[in-house]
């Protein structure tokens, strides 16, 4: 049997999944809900293959994935979606992101992307490829902060408003470890070492 890991915040989805892996090849050992919690169980569990969502709360399955492969991880990821927006889809695409499957239609075909991707190659539908491609050949029109994504661009903001970790997590609903986590990603996105680079950063952006 092959090893797989599900991340998914909601628990009929990992229920769903595991009812369609049934009498596959392809057995669960881990389920989680986070991004952080996936991680961990990474570790605990070493999966074949780690299927994620998208948006959990938290640290989300893009930042997730990013955070594999900065540690040099190379192990099979999918991403489970119901949508994805530009920012998430060519975040994912540059971290080398191996299947995304949309939530709409998975019964049907995730055992053959597991199988797929299983095998070195990717399982990536033409329409996200397309997608990909058409964005990588626009401008870059969104500033300073072009390479964060919608959470990370609000936290940016509230940095920059003089907020300190715990109050952010307030505002936004998340731990203020958390926070940590995603600043420490945002400054290697960035390429800078501070809050404060981030604030003058995120200001320039408001003015631009």
């Amino acid at each position: 049997m092959i090893p797989v890991l599900v991340a998914d915040d909601h628990g009929f989805i990992r229920a769903g999944v595991e009812a369609v892996l049934r009498g596959s090849r392809f057995s669960i050992v881990a389920g989680t809900a986070s991004g952080e919690e996936t991680l961990d169980a990474i570790e605990t569990h070493d999966p074949a293959i780690v299927l994620l969502d998208i948006n959990m709360p938290g640290m989300d399955g893009v930042q997730a994935l990013e955070t594999l492969r900065e540690r040099g991880d190379k192990r099979s990821v999918v991403l489970l979606t119901a949508e994805i927006n530009n920012q998430q889809l060519m975040s994912c695409m540059r971290a080398g992101v191996d299947g995304i499957i949309s939530k709409d239609g998975a019964e049907d075909d995730l055992v053959n992307v597991l199988e797929v991707v299983h095998s070195g190659e990717r399982a990536i539908s033409p329409k996200f490829l397309q997608r990909a491609l058409d964005l990588s050949l626009k401008p870059e029109t969104q500033g300073p902060l072009a390479k964060l994504n919608p959470r990370e661009r609000k936290i940016a903001a509230l940095v920059a408003r003089g907020m300190r970790n715990r109050d952010i997590g307030e505002e936004m609903g998340i731990g203020e470890g958390t926070v940590k986590v995603y600043l420490h990603t945002m400054y290697q996105k960035l390429d800078i070492d501070n809050r404060t680079e981030l604030a003058l950063l995120a200001v320039s952006a408001s003015n631009s």
